[in-house]
C-alpha cells in the first residue's frame, strides 16, 4: 500500500469563539492510502489536547510509524499498534478513516452499510460560537433562514461570566419564537460546579435539551454532584476520549460524545458507541474543524446515534472537499463506495 500526505489551510467563513478562544483557519493534513486501483481518503484536525499540534508533527507521527512498513491489511491491527507507538490520536484518525474508505471502495460497498448502521434519520445541529448578543442578532438570521437548520448548539461558558452565557441565550431564545428550532448547549469545561448547577437549572427552564461538558476535563471527580438531582442529561466531550473512559464515568453521565479527531478515527467509534450501549448511554458524534472527508466518514456511523453534531464542513470558506451534503438537515452519507468524501475535481 502507498500512503500519501498533503496539507492544506482551511479558512473559516465565521471565526469559531469557544470557552478555550478562537480559531478563523487551520492547516489540515490528508491522508490517502491507495492499493491497486483504489485509494482511501482521510483527515487530520490537529490540536495539542489531541496529541498533535500541527498538521506537521501529525504527518512526522504516521511517517515515523509507518517507516518499517508496517502491515496495514488490518484496521484493527493497525488502529492497536498505533496506539501503543503513542501515535496522537488526530493523526491516527487520518490513517483509521483512509484505511475504512478503502475497505468499502473494495467491497464496493458505502461505509455506512459495510459497518452495518443505518442511513441517520436525526438532524445535525448547528454551532453557534461564543459572541455577544449583537453579534448573534446578526448571524443567526444567515444560519436559520438560509440553511434551513431544525437544530442549534450554543457554545457557552465565557470568559466574561456566566451572565454574558445568560445574554447570548436569551437573544437564542428570542429567534426560537419564530423558528422552533431544538437548542443545545455546549460549555466546552467554561464552568465550574457552581455555575453549572445554576446554568442548568436556569437552561432547563429555557427549552434547552441537555448540556455538553459543564465542567472542565480533569474535574470528572466533581460530576456526582452535578449528576445528583441534574434538571437535564449530562453529555461529556473531552472527559471522554476512548471507549475506556466510559466505565469511570458512566454513573455520572446521561451520554457520551464521540470525536473522530479524539479517539482516534472509525475503529475507536465503533468501540465507543459499543461501550456506551452497554453501559446504557446515549450517545453522540461532534467534529472539530473538519472538511467533507472527515465528516464524511463522522457520517457513515452516526446512523445509531441519538445526537448528531456534524457541521464545521459548512463553516469554510470555501470546503475544497466533497462527501457530506446537507439532507433536510441531516448530514447525510452518500450512495457510493467508500465514506464519500474526497477533493473537489
Amino acid at each position: 500500500m502507498q500512503v500519501d500526505y498533503k496539507i492544506r489551510y482551511l479558512k473559516k467563513l465565521f471565526p469559531l469563539r469557544i470557552s478555550r478562544g478562537v480559531r478563523d483557519g487551520q492547516h489540515n493534513l490528508f491522508v490517502s492510502v491507495r492499493d491497486g486501483g483504489h485509494t482511501g481518503w482521510g483527515e487530520t484536525s490537529p490540536g495539542a489536547s489531541e496529541g498533535a499540534e500541527t498538521a506537521e508533527e501529525a504527518q512526522s507521527q504516521l511517517e515515523a510509524f509507518l517507516k518499517d512498513g508496517t502491515n496495514l491489511q488490518s484496521v484493527f491491527e493497525t488502529y492497536d499498534a498505533a496506539l501503543e507507538a503513542k501515535v496522537a490520536p488526530c493523526a491516527l484518525a487520518a490513517l483509521d478513516m483512509a484505511l475504512w474508505d478503502l475497505l468499502a471502495k473494495k467491497a464496493d460497498m458505502p461505509l455506512y452499510r459495510l459497518l452495518g448502521f443505518p442511513k441517520p434519520s436525526k438532524p445535525t445541529s448547528i454551532t453557534l460560537g461564543i459572541m455577544s448578543p449583537e453579534e448573534a442578532r446578526g448571524r443567526l438570521p444567515l444560519i436559520l433562514e438560509n440553511m434551513h437548520i431544525k437544530t442549534l448548539k450554543v457554545k457557552l461558558g465565557s470568559n466574561d461570566g456566566i451572565e454574558a452565557d445568560k445574554a447570548l441565550y436569551e437573544e437564542v431564545l428570542a429567534y426560537h419564537k419564530k423558528y422552533p428550532i431544538s437548542i443545545r448547549v455546549d460549555a466546552n469545561g467554561g464552568w465550574n460546579l457552581e455555575e453549572a448547577h445554576h446554568m442548568m437549572k436556569w437552561l432547563a427552564e429555557r427549552h434547552c435539551e441537555y448540556v455538553e461538558q459543564p465542567l472542565k476535563e480533569g474535574l470528572e471527580n466533581e460530576l456526582p454532584f452535578l449528576h445528583k438531582n441534574r434538571p437535564l442529561p449530562i453529555f461529556v466531550d473531552e472527559s471522554c476520549r476512548f471507549a475506556t473512559d466510559i466505565p469511570k464515568w458512566a454513573h455520572s453521565v446521561d451520554g457520551v460524545n464521540m470525536k473522530l479527531m479524539k479517539c482516534g478515527g472509525i475503529t475507536g467509534a465503533l468501540r465507543i458507541i459499543a461501550t456506551a450501549n452497554a453501559f446504557g448511554l446515549k450517545t453522540m458524534i461532534g467534529c472539530m474543524g473538519e472538511t467533507s472527508i472527515s465528516i464524511a466518514a463522522g457520517a457513515a456511523v452516526s446512523g445509531m446515534l441519538d445526537h448528531i453534531d456534524l457541521d464545521s464542513h459548512l463553516n469554510l470558506n470555501p470546503d475544497p472537499c466533497i462527501g457530506a451534503p446537507l439532507v433536510n438537515g441531516i448530514t447525510m452519507p452518500q450512495e457510493v463506495p467508500g465514506h464519500g468524501g474526497g477533493f473537489k475535481k
